[in-house]
């Protein structure tokens, strides 16, 4: 907390072999940490973090120039990144409209970042969607069809 730092707050450590060891946070360190809010196990540690802590979102990054320009730079072709942005975007729009769901649950760029370059990527495309994208919309829609359409609309035939 902003108000417990420096020296005049300095804790023994637990496993400390000597007296005077001790550890606080200087006023210059900041400390960030990264979570994500579709998992659930969160929930319990999240309000006393909410207290502590400044939070915000980061978006999914596949609209962003700096996406395009990583993707295009690894040598995947415009092509391929232009189709992984569009169907990202409409995926992602469902996913943020869906009242069991909501835009914590948006499916990140990541996993598209080591696709390779050339003619690759289309077969790597379609693993990345049939062995991680898929299982986790199934995940989300456990009770209906619409992880077997996404499927079907993300896939490269």
């Amino acid at each position: 907390e902003n108000d417990k730092r420096g020296a005049e707050f300095a804790l023994e450590l637990a496993y400390s072999m000597e007296a005077d060891d001790r550890f606080y946070v200087p006023a210059n360190v900041h400390i960030i940490g990264l979570m994500n809010t579709a998992d659930r196990s969160l929930a319990l540690v999240d309000y006393a973090l909410r207290r502590r802590f400044d939070f915000f979102d980061i978006k999914p990054g596949f609209e962003t120039a700096q996406f395009n320009a990583f993707m295009l730079g690894r040598g995947v072709p415009e092509v391929h990144v232009a189709h992984i942005r569009q169907s990202m975007a409409s995926l992602n729009k469902a996913i943020g409209e869906d009242r069991d769901l909501g835009n914590g649950f948006l499916i990140g760029h990541s996993f598209f970042c080591d696709l390779p370059s050339e003619e690759a990527a289309d077969d790597a495309y379609n693993i990345v969607v049939e062995h991680e994208i898929v299982p986790l919309l199934r995940e989300y829609w456990y009770e209906g069809s619409q992880a077997e359409e996404w499927r079907q609309r993300l896939l490269k035939k």
